[in-house]
């Protein structure tokens, strides 16, 4: 995944304290997969906005939704993920709670109305 022409090598992986990482980060870094200068960062706290953010889309994405392929799961998360970065003001132009221009560039990007 991470040879992949799209991506790029981390330069800081922020995790919890599970005693667990820093052994399969040493062992992706003695693969090459990781970079030896890619730093471990291990705190309780600093992953917390990362997983208030994905709470919203956890709630929406319940096991055994029954999407029928991995390609539409992945469309179907993509779009929820772009609709609650509109709706938390991430989009240039689109401030949160400007309910209608959120519904204008809804409109202009996909053609429908939100």
């Amino acid at each position: 995944m991470l040879g992949a022409k799209h991506t790029q090598t981390p330069r800081v992986i922020t995790v919890d304290q599970n005693a667990a990482y820093p052994p399969a980060i040493e062992e992706l870094k003695a693969a090459k997969i990781l970079t030896q200068s890619v730093e471990l960062r291990q705190n309780k706290y600093l992953n917390n906005v990362v997983e208030q953010d994905h709470r919203f889309i956890k709630k929406l994405v319940n096991p055994g939704s029954g999407f029928q392929s991995f390609y539409t799961a992945i469309r179907t998360i993509i779009g929820y993920e772009t609709m609650n970065q509109i709706r938390k003001g991430q989009i240039i132009g689109v401030e949160k709670g400007d309910i209608l221009a959120q519904v204008e560039f809804v409109s202009q990007i996909f053609g429908v109305a939100a």
